[in-house]
């Protein structure tokens, strides 16, 4: 099978095609009939995502996450972690043993716990009634129970514990994230210097930098070996910031999320996350108000195709947006066999069209029909 287009490869974009034989990408060549109307890129890697199309993670039931999983698909995600909220420890162990059958299964790429050892301060959707400091014996018997499924951890190093919470979570092969973190700079880079790789939807549940008290932000943006999650909807980022941060760490330490909650896809109204009442007004997410005044940001209605279009809008190369969207997520959360068009990678594509739209996705050989 051959796929023709516009193909946007780590080193820039070919006019040609894409040939797959069974799961695998087999070449990748120049060749002048083809549709120069429509480009190939790489699946989308999404390794922030609570939920879209009226489905959520955050419950733990298998049967939305596959509902969730299947309306990013089509979306361009061909690989995702399912994100989870603060909650008490016993959600938390049910959705890790619901989960685990549905990443071996290859539905998810892992699960990601945006919580509970998070800052009070900087909680923002997050439920305060189930933040905590780091347990190790929690953590190791999430770790266990996923028998492998547990991928990312986000966590505030402040906390006490939370040093060696990281290690834990290195060691056992995860990644560590700082994120929702009212830490300062240097305590930041001690949860660096202890094995976190990923910064939490940068500047978003973090103080604002400020040059005499430059805190997570700088710390973050400034670390060699720190990814930075970016989320591209204009609401939780100003188009400026994004295209800086871009600039500053560069597309191979950025990686484009969508943070997405249930609301994904839908019209406006009222939902829920983490069983806080959520706000959706405008296709932004807020939590809900007593006196209807605006709360804090809640997640985002976003999906993948849409952030890529905006990353574009913004001022960046299609090269370096699909490297944010695919290979560096990939990169980070250690899958090397997905995240890029190459020769021997999974096939993983996605057919936009001239305006970056998704006109078919490709998942391991197979398109979705």
């Amino acid at each position: 099978m051959r796929i023709g287009g516009r193909v946007v490869t780590p080193a820039g974009v070919v006019t040609g095609a894409v040939a797959v034989s069974g799961d695998r990408i087999t070449a990748v060549a120049p060749t002048s009939s083809v549709d120069s109307g429509q480009w190939i890129v790489p699946g989308f890697v999404d390794m922030h995502v609570h939920g879209g199309g009226g489905f959520t993670f955050t419950t733990g039931d298998p049967d939305q996450a596959r509902g969730a999983a299947g309306f990013h698909l089509r979306h361009g995600t061909t690989t995702m972690l399912a994100s989870l909220v603060s909650a008490p420890a016993a959600v938390l162990r049910g959705a890790t043993a619901a989960f685990a059958p549905l990443v071996g299964a290859g539905v998810l790429a892992g699960i990601h716990f945006e919580g509970p050892y998070l800052s009070a301060v900087r909680c923002g959707a997050q439920n305060p009634a189930y933040l905590r400091d780091p347990s190790l014996d929690e953590l190791s018997e999430l770790i266990e129970l996923g028998g492998g499924a547990v991928r990312m951890l986000t966590i505030a190093p402040e906390r006490d514990g939370a040093l060696d919470a990281i290690k834990l979570v290195v060691a056992s092969g995860a990644v560590a994230a700082i994120g929702h973190t009212d830490a300062t700079y240097e305590r930041t880079l001690a949860g660096i210097a202890a094995g976190a790789t990923v910064a939490t939807h940068l500047f978003n549940g973090m103080p604002p930098p400020h040059h005499r008290a430059p805190g997570p932000v700088f710390a973050l943006l400034g670390a060699p070996a720190v990814v930075c999650e970016l989320v591209p909807d204009g609401a939780h980022l100003h188009d400026g910031v994004l295209a800086f941060a871009a600039r500053t760490a560069g597309p191979q330490r950025c990686a484009l999320i969508t943070d997405a909650l249930s609301a994904a896809g839908l019209d406006d109204g009222s939902f829920e996350l983490g069983g806080r009442s959520v706000v959706v007004t405008d296709r932004v997410a807020r939590l809900a108000t007593a006196d209807g005044s605006p709360g804090a940001i809640a997640g985002s209605t976003l999906t993948m195709d849409a952030g890529l279009r905006r990353a574009v809008a913004a001022g960046l190369s299609i090269v370096d947006a699909v490297r944010m969207a695919a290979t560096t997520p990939a990169g980070v959360l250690g899958l090397t066999d997905r995240g890029a068009l190459v020769p021997g990678l999974r096939a993983d594509l996605v057919v936009l069209d001239a305006e970056l739209r998704v006109r078919r996705v490709l998942r391991g050989g197979r398109w979705l029909t």
